[in-house]
C-alpha cells in the first residue's frame, strides 16, 4: 500500500484540517504528522481505499483505519486527540 499522494491527500484536506488542530501534533510534511520528534500519523491510498496509521495507544506500532467515510474519520480524529493528549 503506497503513502497517500496528491490528489488522495486533496480529498482528505478536510479531516487534515481537523488533525493540524490537535495540540502537540506537528506536520512534518503534508499528511505526515509527528508528536515530539515520533511519527504519529500519515496516511495511505489503495484501490480499495483510503487509509491512516495511527500510532497505538502504547507507542509500539501503528494501527490502520479506514479513513474514506465519515465514520472511519471520526474514529481517527478521536484516536488522535486521545493519543496525543498523553503526550
Amino acid at each position: 500500500m503506497k503513502h497517500a499522494g496528491a490528489a488522495a491527500l486533496d480529498q482528505l484536506e478536510p479531516l487534515l484540517a481537523e488533525i493540524r488542530a490537535i495540540a502537540g501534533l506537528k506536520e512534518k510534511s503534508r499528511g505526515v504528522f509527528y508528536r515530539n520528534s515520533r511519527a504519529f500519523l500519515h496516511f495511505h491510498e489503495d484501490p480499495s481505499g483510503l487509509f491512516a496509521d495511527v500510532r497505538t495507544a502504547d507507542g509500539s506500532d501503528f494501527e490502520r483505519l479506514r479513513v474514506d467515510d465519515t465514520e472511519g474519520a471520526r474514529s481517527l480524529v478521536e484516536r488522535a486527540l486521545a493519543r496525543s493528549a498523553k503526550a
